[in-house]
């Protein structure tokens, strides 16, 4: 009788990837959001918009 056996890897994201993608969304989100230079809002205009940000 042959019997083998396998090991599968199965990858977890620790917890501090993850804060850290959502922290750095957030941050995106809010620089955007509340970008005052009308350069960054220009920039941001759309984004706003997609996200339903008021902006004006």
């Amino acid at each position: 009788m042959n019997t083998e056996t396998k090991t599968i890897a199965v990858s977890i994201p620790s917890t501090v990837s993850i804060a850290f993608v959502f922290l750095t969304g957030i941050a995106l989100l809010l620089a955007s959001g509340y970008a005052q230079a009308t350069a960054l809002h220009d920039a941001a205009h759309d984004q706003r918009h997609a996200m339903a940000f008021p902006c004006h």
